[in-house]
């Protein structure tokens, strides 16, 4: 496949390294140009580098790694018909206030998928630090493979993110539709904890809406 990243920063280049591994394309890009990532190239071989339109244009799949207080900058008309990585988190105190997601009434994908309304969502790569993504990867066989949340309302859309994760080395856990990836939002129990797929649907299923669990329990 082709993956094209919209966001340059610790996720986005995990992630991109991930996927040249297991035999897919990358281009990163950011909201800077292009020119501000020559040493990426250096860092991450086989990598490529563009504008975010042609990160968007050259993906058969294209992973937002952005701050969340960003996602309206996306173009909807560049990622028509894409399926949609979505790796952001919404933090109040980098991002502002939302009170729509203060109040519980929706989700970071649901926002992202309304504003990128011809485009499939796939919540996905956000309940993992970028160090732990490169460290924790495991092949198939692996007796200790960590398992990642994954949430979207096209089931296609999701099973293509399952078998990316399985490719790049983790096992994969369904955790329903969008309306449903709180669950794994920032401050959750299933939110950057290592856990096997058991431990991770009990995480998922334990989460409450309205309890944040302390800083000091989840890893930032």
């Amino acid at each position: 496949m082709r993956i094209g990243i919209i966001g340059a920063g610790f996720i986005g280049q995990a992630v991109a390294q991930l996927v040249i591994a297991a035999g897919h394309e990358a281009m990163l890009s950011n909201s800077r140009g292009p020119h501000t990532l020559k040493d990426v190239l250096a860092e991450i071989p086989g990598a490529q580098i563009g504008t975010t339109e042609d990160a968007a244009a050259f993906g058969d799949v294209v992973l937002v790694a952005i701050p969340f207080m960003h996602y309206q900058s996306l173009s909807a008309e560049w990622l028509e018909g894409k399926t949609v990585l979505d790796a952001n988190n919404y933090y109040p105190e980098r991002d502002g206030p939302i009170p729509a997601l203060d109040a519980f009434e929706t989700t970071t994908s649901r926002l992202l998928a309304e504003h990128l309304s011809g485009a499939l969502v796939v919540k996905v790569f956000n309940a993992i630090l970028a160090d732990d993504l490169l460290r924790d990867a495991r092949p198939g066989q692996a007796h200790d493979r960590r398992a990642l949340p994954v949430a979207a309302d096209d089931p296609a859309a999701k099973a293509l993110a399952i078998r990316l994760l399985d490719e790049v080395g983790f096992d994969a856990v369904d955790a329903g539709n969008l309306d449903e990836s709180w669950r794994f939002e920032r401050a959750k129990p299933a939110y950057c904890i290592p856990l096997n797929k058991e431990a991770l649907k009990t995480a998922l299923a334990e989460a409450d809406r309205r309890i944040e669990l302390p800083h000091g329990s989840w890893r930032h």
